[in-house]
């Protein structure tokens, strides 16, 4: 068995390779990315933002020990960002540079027709492998041991786009004229993440397996909090998953994210707290609310919850 069949030989086995990356994930997670891995299909990755889609597919680079390629999908890409394009310039820099050479070519044929054939003859010379720089999604198949690539925000891309990915994610190969069809050497392992600002196409969803990553549980987050605060009272762990999880339920702006949850128990721990309390929370709130009405609304419920937080952990 290779290294990466070890490493994926159960779902537990899984779980505690995230773990050892610093992702801390939940068997469902782990099944999917599990499944995903033998069966070499894509992993479609949505929920709200700030769960750690994204983190997934880096820490699925990091547990597999290959290189990340990302392609950050925005409105109006196309082929030459995602892809590949002509070195222009080098053809450019090249032509010039073998000038004197194509006129000796020319000026051996009498005849402008034989003279024009002729120089066909030489042009795939500047449309070959050498001139052509590979985008992620090339350079993703073109990996001699494979890769993980992230198809960051699919949703942000047109429509057209994401057909263009069928062929990528059906069968792991493009079609590039001037040389032919391109097939992945080794398959990376892809994960297409979505906010869902539109909805993605039948084509495309039948093509991956969806995981769909809402914010965790209680229990969860604070071995979360665990991993990334260590040396947490467990009093104050307790109390600011809870205080979180009740704001999260208002109807907000922007919820916070783990990442956010994280950054509040590193404040108050720099502030040394060893729980929650009103004046405290009430200082800090910017740390994991972004907008003003959004800290206004907390701020406005302060007391309540606060002092729930703090009761059910009593």
């Amino acid at each position: 068995m290779t290294d990466r069949g070890r490493a994926f030989s159960a779902v537990e086995t899984v779980r505690e390779g995230f773990r050892q990356t610093g992702y801390i994930c939940n068997t469902e997670i782990a099944t999917i990315v599990y499944l995903a891995f033998h069966l070499e299909k894509p992993v479609l990755v949505e929920g709200p933002a700030g769960v750690g889609k994204t983190e997934l597919a880096k820490k699925a680079a990091a547990f597999l020990n290959v290189p990340l390629i990302r392609l950050q999908c925005y409105e109006g890409l196309d082929e030459s960002k995602a892809l590949y394009e002509w070195k222009y310039g080098k053809q450019l820099l090249y032509t010039q540079l073998l000038r004197d050479k194509l006129d000796q070519i020319v000026r051996r044929e009498d005849d402008l027709g034989e003279s024009i054939r002729t120089l066909h003859r030489y042009e795939d010379i500047f449309f070959s492998p050498q001139f052509l720089e590979a985008r992620p999604l090339l350079r993703a198949l073109q990996q001699e041991e494979g890769a993980v690539l992230l198809i960051d925000e699919v949703d942000k891309a047109d429509e057209e786009f994401e057909a263009f990915l069928l062929e990528i994610l059906s069968d792991f190969q493009v079609s590039i004229p001037e040389i032919g069809t391109v097939r992945s050497r080794t398959k990376p392992f892809v994960f297409l993440t979505s906010n869902s600002t539109r909805e993605l196409s039948e084509a495309l969803k039948r093509r991956c397996l969806h995981l769909f990553i809402p914010f965790p549980d209680p229990d969860l987050e604070r071995q979360i909090v665990r991993h990334h605060v260590p040396g947490i009272p467990e009093r104050l762990e307790k109390q600011l998953v809870l205080f979180i999880h009740e704001v999260r339920r208002m109807e907000l702006k922007k919820a916070p994210s783990i990442s956010e949850t994280i950054d509040w128990a590193r404040a108050l721990i720099l502030l040394h707290a060893e729980g929650l309390d009103r004046d405290l929370t009430r200082k800090t709130l910017n740390t994991f609310l972004k907008f003003e009405e959004d800290i206004r609304a907390v701020d406005e419920k302060i007391f309540l919850l606060v002092d729930k937080a703090i009761r059910e952990t009593a």
